[in-house]
């Protein structure tokens, strides 16, 4: 080959050595991207252990869907409007066998929130607000990060105690979050940058007001951040965790446990078209006493007066057959998450109303998880009692119309 021509092949190939090892040089640049309208779901599992007084209490899971929407962008900074609600179930408590599960969650709180967030991370928000728990994390230095490079920041989470202290405000536990890039890691199958964030908490905080209070906190946090630099926001994220708290009782409990989360994008849902679909499935079907109405959760299919042997969970015979194709309804939409709501007629009875709602929902509930229409992650049970009635109980008609379960086809 002549001279010329190597010359020019040495040329060529020094200078996309040069480029790439300036495209290394320069890094990842973290940052979040708001955009208004942008909408979307966190899914985490928290899987805990909880301890009282250095005894294991129970093992707990705890499903928490998170609903978000940009409303706008302000100075900058994202405008978050964003519903948290919560669920539960026991994997061991007193009179369970250890390791075995209750099928499907059942409905704990929810929350709302707004916020705003800058690129960087750091929110700003009402103190009145429990959620979200952990705040400023993750956070971004603002420069270009290699891997291998670090950078730490204070952030703090908020908690509700108001069930287990009585403590009536947002309980704030502040740190400082120490994080490293780690580069690319593997999420599913994909390849995402990473980052971990640590934080260690060791403090004696002033009292406040309450049944009881913490009179020292000590914990850890450990995560992995998987970030898409593209869109601009996390992927998901891992955790192990401890928190202790010695109490003004002195009692000690202490959570011990693992979490995962993921972002997934919302799919929107054009609630009167889906609620004609499902209109003409429940015609073409032939199921009696089922309305179907949009709400702001979703589509709701009411079952009204499906029967159950007197104040009890079980159900009549002939009721399964309904319930067989309200389950080959509800696969038709597999993306969709649902609630499963029970409610109780106001009249005479010697049980528990509130109690009956929320087994005659689990009742349900077991029957779609049998039928494979979800699995446990995807349905939250939940119970109102008489809190929610559609029609007068005066009437016989109108306490079987309050007598019913609600499927919710949830929008996000």
């Amino acid at each position: 080959m002549p001279q010329k021509s190597l010359t020019a092949v040495s040329i060529l190939f020094l200078s996309l050595f040069f480029f790439l090892n300036l495209q290394n040089a320069a890094g990842e640049v973290f940052e979040y991207q708001h955009n208004a309208g942008d909408r979307y779901r966190i899914l985490s599992i928290v899987r805990e252990e909880v301890y009282l007084n250095r005894k294991l209490s129970h093992r707990a899971e705890i499903l928490n869907r998170i609903a978000v929407e940009v409303t706008g962008i302000k100075n900058g900074r994202g405008v978050h409007r964003a519903v948290f609600q919560t669920s539960e179930r026991a994997t061991y408590a007193p009179g369970l066998r250890p390791q075995q599960t209750q099928a499907g969650f059942h409905w704990s709180r929810e929350y709302e929130s707004v916020f705003e967030r800058d690129r960087l991370g750091y929110l700003s928000i009402d103190r009145k607000y429990y959620m979200p728990v952990v705040r400023n994390v993750p956070v971004f230095p603002g420069r270009d990060l290699k891997p291998g490079d670090t950078w730490n920041a204070d952030g703090h989470e908020m908690h509700d105690f108001r069930d287990a202290f009585g403590i009536e405000q947002p309980y704030r536990i502040p740190f400082t979050a120490f994080y490293a890039f780690l580069g690319d890691r593997e999420w599913k199958g994909k390849m995402y940058p990473a980052f971990s964030v640590k934080y260690r908490i060791i403090t004696s905080p002033m009292a406040v007001r309450g049944r009881i209070w913490p009179e020292r906190i000590s914990g850890s946090s450990d995560q992995i951040v998987y970030w898409d630099i593209e869109n601009g926001h996390p992927v998901a994220y891992e955790e192990t965790f401890s928190m202790s708290f010695e109490l003004s009782d002195r009692n000690t409990i202490e959570y011990r446990g693992s979490a995962e989360a993921e972002v997934i994008e919302s799919e929107f849902m054009d609630k009167e078209k889906f609620a004609a679909e499902i209109k003409e499935e429940i015609k073409r079907l032939d199921i009696a006493d089922v309305e179907v109405k949009t709400t702001d959760e979703g589509v709701s299919l009411s079952l009204e007066d499906i029967r159950f042997y007197a104040e009890t969970n079980v159900m009549l015979p002939g009721e399964q057959e309904k319930l067989d194709k309200i389950a080959e309804i509800l696969k038709r939409f597999p993306e969709r998450d649902i609630v499963v709501a029970g409610h109780a007629a106001l009249g005479p009875s010697r049980v528990d109303l509130m109690q009956l709602s929320k087994d005659r929902a689990k009742a349900i509930t077991d029957y779609l998880l049998a039928k494979n229409v979800r699995t446990a992650d995807r349905i939250v049970m939940r119970g109102y009692g008489t809190e929610k009635p559609v029609a007068p109980n005066t009437s016989e008609e109108g306490r079987r119309k309050n007598r019913r379960v609600e499927i919710t086809i949830l929008e996000n």
